[in-house]
């Protein structure tokens, strides 16, 4: 039967190794490292990207008894970047491409059962020409090591290799199951069978037997289904296909793999899941992370997953630009969150060796992803990059030959590109702030095909989280601008934006510092005023961002103006201390096609001049006048008309009228806070307060209400945020951070950090030891919090 061994603890690891003659390698002064690693550790800017480009080399000690010396060892790797050889016992097995995809070897013929054998993987994370995405100049790092898990599976000498599962026809009362099973050698007598079950949660709902004849290796069943569960956005049911492979009737190999039954088309005019149009509202997404890259364990890789749906709202990502981890499209499984894959690269298009790692690549993508519900798009193109037609051709037909339930997709940068996939992906930046949102289709592809946007935004606008207010705001309109023009749209399947957070690039791209601020949230996950573009558009949960710390002094000439508010509330009601200044309404004028349009403040002190003598009428009028001069910084002729007559009825001289101005518009000499209420279905659902951000207070707390150690160590977030006593975070607050852990944690990164924009967030690691781990962060100034995370052991590994 079937066993898996978790080989994550424990590895011996030499950087910059440079021996050639690993016998000789002596690992008595190397250093204990559990996977996922990374080669080195970065700064978090600001740092040559050279500095990881080495080989290195990991070894470990494998030993298992000699009951096992008629099965066959597998060595599974999820990912190690970028070229690896892997050798046992001093002698050279395999070598792998590309750091993006799995890959198996095969250790059986030289493992040494009854005693110790020397696992060694050479690593090089160069970046080398003849391996994808490599070869010029890139948008991103691909850092380096075994970033990723590795297991050992121990299986019978005739075994199940492969299991393909395709659902068709949802949409009709039956439900067409296609099965592909691929054992990994032709079967030698005729005592083999197949049983096979399909279990929804833990009930079987359906039974197949399947006897097997002598030199069978690929076995196809088609089965129908009755009243089965659709997997969809809001309702992600999974099912579970087991297949047994017997012999003589006895068990000898189970494999349980997951799926969902969905239907997915993409049309000319929009795409469709399970026979019902969707509009796709979604961002990109990079592995990476502060300080150790792609080197993340499964809860933080499924934290992305649960930001991007829970969070953001949208309901697609795109993996830009290669294969990201297994955890991450299992959790996408799991939430109903649509997934496009695409291969590795980055505009460039390398020599005839190249080409053939890329089409391996291909081919690694789609046979290890094949299974999961949530991908419903092929990326065969490298990402921006030239017509290639006989490249291209040959990779689209890779991708249907292996995948003919799936549409494909290949993404450019230009218009009018020869098109051989089903879906015309174009990344449109058209869009810089007063012009329209997205470019017509027809300008960009010249036939009527399915037409997805797959990047906006992003390098157009940077933003940094501690930009002015203005810079902030605009950040996110731009988002909603592009995502109105989407809607209004009927042939425009969808638009993913750049991106979900910052991350760190190569020197040519980026603000100077090796970070593209392009994100709607930084780099430590934390969000910027653009996270609220897209989470108020979802109908989960009320969101109500006022996008403002109602400061006129932040904006030029002190001209504040008006105040967005990012909500998916029907309306808002506006208070000045306890003065009720009205009720505003969301934008239909600019943002009408929006499933939430933002709602504009722009009346920060209702009917109060007529408590200063005006009557309701002229008090309305130098209103009227006063709002001018903030949003326009002058009047025109007929303000200045109405402000003369003002001026002459109540006999009001200069000196008065600025007063009046200084306390209505700027808050001068005044104690003010602003009350803002959200309201759905004409209930109240949310509150927000903005004032003086005299008091300053610490908030921390942790997305893990506990870490478990399994297959790998465990991580958990920390958050950091200073706050005023409404719990509004200081902007302009960068306080030194310091941080302390219990011996059973460890800090990934510097323990010592700064506030960037008023937040910072860190990752605590686990060791090995069970109980109570506690983290204390202390501010410069002295504010400190502690918080206790349990931590629980749930199985050895080795």
């Amino acid at each position: 039967m079937r066993e898996v061994l978790h080989l994550n603890y424990d590895w011996d690891y030499l950087p910059n190794f440079a021996d050639e003659y690993l016998e000789m390698v002596d690992f008595s002064h190397s250093i204990k490292v559990d996977l996922p690693h990374t080669v080195k550790e970065i700064p978090y800017n600001y740092f040559d990207e050279n500095i990881y480009q080495f080989i290195s080399c990991y070894h470990k000690t494998l030993n298992l008894p000699k009951k096992y010396i008629d099965n066959q060892l597998l060595l599974k790797f999820d990912g190690v970047m970028s070229y690896c050889e892997v050798y046992l016992n001093g002698t050279f097995i395999s070598k792998h491409y590309g750091g993006y995809t799995p890959f198996s070897v095969d250790i059986t013929p030289y493992f040494r059962f009854g005693e110790d054998n020397h696992l060694i993987v050479k690593v090089d994370s160069n970046e080398r020409n003849d391996i994808p995405p490599f070869g010029f100049v890139m948008d991103y790092l691909a850092y380096g090591g075994i970033y990723r898990e590795v297991r050992l599976e121990i299986v019978p000498k005739t075994h199940i290799d492969n299991l393909f599962i395709k659902t068709k026809q949802v949409t009709d009362f039956n439900k067409q199951l296609e099965i592909k099973i691929v054992l990994n050698e032709p079967i030698n007598d005729n005592y083999y069978k197949l049983n096979i079950k399909v279990l929804d949660a833990d009930n079987i709902i359906k039974v197949i037997n399947q006897p097997l004849y002598i030199n069978t290796q690929e076995i196809y069943i088609k089965e129908e289904l009755s009243d089965v569960k659709l997997w969809d956005l809001d309702n992600p049911n999974l099912y579970h296909l087991i297949v047994e492979l017997l012999h003589n009737d006895v068990i000898i190999d189970k494999v349980n793999e997951r799926f969902g039954f969905r239907e997915i088309l993409f049309k000319p005019n929009g795409f469709y899941l399970n026979g019902k149009k969707l509009k796709l509202r979604g961002l990109n997404r990079h592995q990476s992370y502060p300080y150790v890259g792609y080197a993340m364990p499964k809860s933080a890789q499924e934290e992305d997953a649960e930001i991007l749906k829970n969070q953001l709202g949208v309901n697609i990502v795109r993996l830009s630009h290669y294969p990201q981890s297994k955890h991450f499209v299992r959790k996408c499984d799991e939430l109903g969150l649509l997934v496009f894959c695409e291969i590795p690269g980055w505009q460039h298009i390398g020599d005839a060796e190249w080409k053939e790692h890329s089409k391996n690549n291909l081919r690694e993508m789609i046979v290890n992803y094949f299974n999961h519900p949530s991908i419903i798009l092929w990326g065969v193109r490298i990402n921006e990059s030239a017509d290639d037609d006989q490249f291209y051709q040959e990779m689209n037909q890779i991708a249907k030959t292996l995948d003919d339930t799936r549409a494909t997709g290949g993404v450019r940068n230009f218009k009018h590109s020869h098109l051989f996939e089903d879906v015309y992906t174009y990344n449109d930046f058209v869009h810089s702030g007063k012009n329209q949102g997205l470019d017509k289709r027809k300008k960009v592809a010249q036939k009527k095909v399915p037409y997805l946007v797959t990047e906006h935004n992003g390098h157009m606008y940077p933003t940094k989280k501690f930009d002015p207010e203005i810079k902030r705001v605009e950040h996110a309109l731009r988002h909603l601008r592009v995502l109105n023009a989407m809607y209004q749209t009927e042939d425009i399947s969808g638009a993913i934006g750049w991106c979900m957070f910052d991350y760190n690039t190569h020197k040519e791209f980026g603000s100077g510092d090796r970070i593209c601020h392009h994100g709607v949230m930084d780099m430590f996950r934390l969000e910027k005023t653009a996270f609220y573009a897209y989470s108020s558009q979802q109908d989960k949960y009320p969101v109500l961002h006022v996008a403002s710390t109602f400061n006129p002094g932040e904006y030029d000439a002190s001209l504040l103006g008006k105040v967005y508010v990012f909500t998916n509330c029907d309306y808002i009601d506006v208070y000045r201390n306890e003065d009720y200044l009205g009720r505003f309404y969301p934008d239909n004028s600019e943002f009408k096609y929006l499933p939430h349009p933002p709602i504009i403040i722009d009346d920060f002190f209702g009917d109060l001049l007529e408590s200063e003598g005006f009557a309701k009428k002229d008090a309305k009028k130098l209103k009227t006048v006063f709002k001018q001069i903030s949003q326009k910084g002058k009047l025109n002729i007929k303000g200045l008309l109405t402000m003369a007559y003002i001026m002459v009825k109540y006999r009001l001289n200069y000196q008065r009228g600025a007063e009046l101005y200084t306390k209505y518009v700027n808050n001068w000499g005044c104690e003010v806070k602003y009350i803002i209420i959200g309201y759905q279905s004409n209930q109240k659902v949310c509150e927000v307060i903005k004032g003086d951000a005299k008091e300053r207070f610490l908030e921390v707390k942790t997305n893990k209400d506990k870490l478990i150690i399994a297959e790998t160590y465990d991580v958990a977030r920390i958050q950091v945020r200073l706050v005023d006593i409404y719990g509004n975070i200081l902007p302009y607050a960068f306080d030194g951070v310091k941080i302390e852990t219990s011996p059973n944690l460890e800090v990934i990164g510097p323990k010592q950090l700064a506030l960037i924009g008023g937040s910072i967030a860190f990752w605590v690691k686990t060791k090995r030891e069970e109980g109570e781990g506690e983290i204390k962060v202390t501010l410069a100034h002295g504010a400190t919090k502690t918080l206790t995370v349990p931590i629980i052991k749930q199985s050895n590994t080795r």
